[in-house]
């Protein structure tokens, strides 16, 4: 699943203008109110200062992984008598990108892994007498409202199956998923809620499909697990729309958007900027990411 990183809409919630008259809802995706979440002086760099501040290198695992959901995609788009293994695995090598990376040796690699990923896939998806039904949406954007906002993004597969939809988001990273971050993911459970209000069918059911090891992680979602999903991002979403309101105001420093230094601020695009980041992790190259047999052959 993917989301839009452009500048959104926004609105304080919660307060009327024009007599009474509400604001505009916050505009958002899941990706914005976790990036919230993780720091917000990220947050303020990633969606708020313009220009915005230069990035680090591109991150080979980033367009591995890109390359992977591309190539899925385009397969799904293909005519039925066309949507072979072999279609799949060239389709990644078709797109598949040149940044990131160590040297030519290291990215041919890649591309031959993650080939080898997206066949194998594709093949046990075409696995039983009919395989597996047309998705009802390939790299769907869907999108919902709130009480206090309106939540959109781009789902990377949508199935139908028994009347019921399921919401599937394909990963590359070098662990498998579990139940446990199925269940939890905020984004998985938002666009099963704007699923259903897009496509005007059930949506509950949420699949982690991890291709480096063909597992699927699986959750079920039912009313009231949706219900407080959608509280917890109307939450953070009132946090983020005050933050917001402060920008305009000229509020551009940590009593807004201070930094939550971490491991992970090795990762972080805007690491060069940041004091505290820099001393929280290391410095890592753009190839860390990748696979191990990848990485170091």
């Amino acid at each position: 699943m993917s989301d839009d990183g452009g500048d959104q809409s926004v609105v304080e919630v919660g307060q009327t203008m024009f007599g009474g008259m509400p604001k505009r809802l916050y505009s958002c995706t899941p990706t914005r109110l976790t990036t919230w979440l993780d720091c917000p002086r990220r947050y303020r760099w990633t969606y708020l200062d313009r220009p915005q501040p230069s990035r680090g290198a591109p991150w080979a695992h980033t367009g591995l992984g890109a390359a992977v959901h591309v190539a899925l995609a385009s397969w799904w788009n293909l005519p039925v008598a066309r949507r072979t293994p072999e279609r799949a695995a060239a389709l990644v090598a078709q797109g598949f990108p040149g940044d990131g990376y160590r040297d030519e040796a290291q990215r041919q690699r890649a591309c031959r892994l993650a080939a080898g990923w997206v066949y194998d896939y594709a093949q046990a998806q075409l696995a039983g007498p009919d395989g597996v039904p047309d998705p009802i949406g390939v790299e769907r954007t869907v999108s919902s409202p709130t009480q206090t906002l309106v939540v959109s993004g781009r789902v990377d597969r949508i199935d139908l199956r028994d009347g019921r939809l399921v919401i599937v988001d394909y990963k590359t990273g070098r662990r498998p998923c579990d139940t446990d971050e199925a269940r939890s993911s905020l984004a998985l459970a938002l666009y099963a809620v704007a699923a259903a209000r897009t496509l005007h069918h059930p949506a509950g059911r949420v699949e982690l499909h991890h291709l480096p090891t063909g597992t699927t992680a699986v959750a079920e979602h039912d009313e009231t697990s949706l219900t407080r999903k959608v509280k917890q991002a109307e939450s953070i979403a009132y946090d983020a729309s005050r933050a917001d309101a402060g920008y305009r105001e000229g509020k551009q420093g940590d009593e807004y958007f201070e930094p939550r230094p971490s491991a992970g601020c090795s990762w972080c695009d805007f690491r060069q900027h940041c004091r505290e980041g820099q001393a929280a992790a290391p410095q890592i190259e753009p190839w860390s990411g990748l696979p191990e047999q990848v990485r170091d052959p």
